[in-house]
């Protein structure tokens, strides 16, 4: 394969990231074939580094009419929010009903399954928007909220991939377990593009730091996911991005 191939596979690859991650009409037209997602799967820190220039965008421009911090940080979660259509949110309310409310691993499952919300799934989304909201505006200086903005989307993917190599799905169908097992090397190049956006936004010393405590958080959501359930959700990886994105906000607004 020669470069010119290599670099349309990997355009068509982040084409599949980023129509997966977002509401971008940028997927491929033919059909996917079987592997085809989780190969792509390595390009996910590379959309949600669309994501976060999107609330970039959206808090510079509120910045730039006057807008204080803390409404400028709502309208920049709320860029990052309706390009990604909730995706990683619903998951994140989803897990927190089925975790919190089911007794069994079934009934766990099924009440993840079930689009409506309930009193688990409400505390657990107004949390995570606050504490980014609170985060964000406490950062408040525009470029550093932009770069805190791209590192915490970038970041927070970036461990998906290793995520659903090393936790098995939790059931048959889904959309975990229909994208399949990422190969080694497309989760390699996730934690790669991970490491050095946190690098960069931070700094190797930070960035090690930032590392650690993401990688904790990933052990700990695969010792709930698969003691509660058997294995990984669509839900439990969107609750995994919730989480390492509010990890590397805070860290970001401690570090300001």
């Amino acid at each position: 394969m020669n470069y010119l191939e290599l670099l349309e596979k990997a355009v068509t690859e982040i084409r599949i990231a980023v129509s997966l991650s977002t509401i971008l009409p940028v997927g491929p037209t033919e059909p996917l074939d079987d592997g085809s997602v989780a190969r792509a799967s390595w390009a996910l820190p590379v959309a949600g580094l669309l994501v976060g220039l999107a609330g970039a965008v959206a808090y510079a421009i509120a910045h730039r009419f006057g807008l204080p911090p803390e409404p400028a940080a709502m309208l920049a979660l709320a860029a990052t929010i309706l390009v990604t259509g909730a995706l990683h949110e619903d998951g994140l309310a989803d897990s927190a009903d089925g975790l919190g409310g089911g007794k069994m691993r079934d009934e766990r499952l099924d009440i993840m399954r079930d689009s409506r919300i309930g009193t688990y799934g409400a505390c657990a989304l107004m949390s995570s928007i606050m504490l980014r909201w609170s985060a964000l505006q406490a950062i408040a200086e525009p470029w550093a909220v932009a770069a805190a903005l791209l590192v915490a989307h970038a970041a927070a993917r970036a461990s998906l991939p290793a995520f659903m190599w090393l936790v098995p799905p939790a059931r048959p169908d889904g959309l975990s377990a229909g994208a399949g097992q990422p190969p080694p090397q497309s989760a390699l190049i996730a934690l790669c593009v991970g490491i050095l956006c946190l690098a960069i936004g931070f700094g190797p010393g930070k960035a090690i730091l930032g590392l650690l405590v993401l990688s904790i958080v990933a052990l700990i959501w695969a010792f709930i996911a698969t003691r509660q359930v058997g294995g990984q959700t669509g839900d439990i990886l969107g609750a995994l991005e919730q989480t390492g994105e509010i990890v590397v906000l805070l860290m970001a607004a401690s570090l300001s």
